[in-house]
């Protein structure tokens, strides 16, 4: 089994800047993307970023330029820095990896959510 624990979030007012972190522990054998989705109020579950081996990373248009994604593979943890932050990026942000173990019956994939973050960008 798999946990993620996330750290990082707050309260910025506009233009500030935050880093999400979210680190993986457990039967890690491989871990195959890493991803940061935001929960607002009255909307649908958004995909920020993602960091996928093999491919690179990718971002939803409201972000980009603004938020950049990395990860420490030594670390198992992935990373969100969001800058220039807008009162429209408020919400609950949570971390979302696929990877794999090994088990006797060979190598499984797993995914696992974090419990998620607030971030407030607010005057």
């Amino acid at each position: 089994q798999v946990q993620l624990k996330e750290s990082g979030g707050g309260l910025v007012q506009p233009g500030g800047s935050l880093r999400l972190s979210c680190e993986a522990s457990g039967s890690i054998l491989s871990i195959t993307a890493m991803r940061w989705n935001r929960q607002t109020p009255g909307k649908q579950r958004e995909l920020v970023a993602s960091i996928t081996s093999g491919v690179g990373t990718d971002y939803a248009d409201s972000v980009k330029g603004r938020f950049t994604i990395s990860r420490d593979n030594a670390k198992n943890t992935v990373y969100l820095q969001m800058n220039n932050l807008k009162v429209e990026d408020t919400g609950v942000y949570s971390c979302n990896v696929d990877g794999t173990t090994a088990m006797a019956l060979g190598v499984i994939p797993w995914t696992s959510w974090g419990q998620g973050t607030q971030v407030t960008v607010s005057s």
